[in-house]
């Protein structure tokens, strides 16, 4: 079978991961893109990305460019003479001319079934949404945001206890699988195109840290999936008494209650429960700022007397 010459885009440790399945295969990787090393963590060190890591340790050169817009990049990129580019969770835009250099296009890696979810955050809103499915989708990439034939789909359900955690690493594991797959249906020319139906089409905004804050005129089922879905990051957060509290799980109760949204109505080992718009949400495990996640047994050992019911929740 014939070993195609591949670069690799991608940045976080869902794109290392495609990258280490492309390195276990046939496949050969030729140069590696990624973002250029930012500060992470509380001490702001320069960092680099899991991609580079990777790449680095299998002395696979590394390009870091803050943008392929400019000329010398896509002149830089054209020139490595790729058959393919595969490109996962890389974060830059690749423009047409970036598209059209390899011998067989881009293909990206896609965190759900197209067109579901197309956008930045697809694991996290289909969480939130609700929805009982997700999986992998293995594109060819066009100029729109992920709007290319699909080649390959690779499903995965999402069960009601996931986190937006739990489902990354089970789509890692369809993904890698998936990807491999497309890259030998490549490299035979036995690829079968299939067009996405825009009419099906959801965009997956970008999550941010103010949307975390959790709403308790909602139904009590809605603020579950939205707990779900940003853990790991950025994590549910209410207040009590002016303290932030993170919110890492929860469980909405279907029980009646007419006290008003926000109000704690029981604090015992079972967990928290907080009246919501309908129904009540039980949390089960949070973290204080400035302390450590844990379960609600645990923090009412040390800290009953400031969850008494009756107090409300904002």
């Amino acid at each position: 079978m014939n070993s195609l010459r591949i670069i690799f885009a991608g940045t976080p440790e869902f794109a290392s991961a495609h990258l280490e399945a492309i390195l276990a295969s046939h496949h050969q990787v030729i140069a590696v893109y990624t973002q250029p090393d930012r500060p992470a963590g509380r001490g702001q060190k320069i960092m680099s990305s899991p991609v580079k890591a990777l790449a680095l340790e299998h002395n696979i050169p590394v390009f870091q460019p803050k943008s392929l817009r400019c000329p010398e990049a896509q002149q830089e990129l054209a020139a490595l003479n790729a058959d393919l580019m595969v490109v996962v969770a890389y974060g830059l835009i690749l423009p047409q001319v970036v598209l059209d250099a390899p011998k067989h296009g881009c293909i990206n890696v896609h965190g759900s079934i197209l067109p579901r979810w197309r956008g930045a955050a697809p694991i996290q809103r289909a969480i939130e949404a609700g929805d009982s499915e997700s999986g992998v989708t293995i594109m060819q990439m066009d100029a729109g945001l992920d709007t290319g034939d699909m080649l390959r789909k690779a499903f995965c359900a999402i069960h009601p206890t996931d986190t937006a955690g739990d489902l990354h690493d089970r789509l890692i594991t369809a993904g890698k699988q998936a990807l491999t797959y497309s890259l030998d249906d490549i490299a035979s020319g036995s690829t079968e195109p299939e067009k996405q139906d825009d009419a099906l089409a959801n965009y997956a905004h970008k999550i941010t840290k103010e949307e975390a804050s959790l709403d308790w005129q909602q139904p009590a089922a809605i603020l579950e999936r939205q707990v779900r879905a940003f853990n790991p990051w950025p994590v549910a957060t209410t207040t009590l008494d002016d303290t932030g509290i993170r919110v890492w799980a929860a469980t909405a109760l279907t029980a009646d209650t007419t006290a008003a949204p926000g109000t704690l109505i029981k604090a015992d080992r079972e967990g928290l429960d907080i009246a919501c718009g309908q129904g009540v949400l039980r949390i089960t495990q949070l973290q204080l700022a400035g302390s450590r996640a844990m379960t609600v047994q645990a923090l009412l050992n040390s800290k009953k007397a400031m969850f008494s019911t009756g107090k409300r929740f904002s």
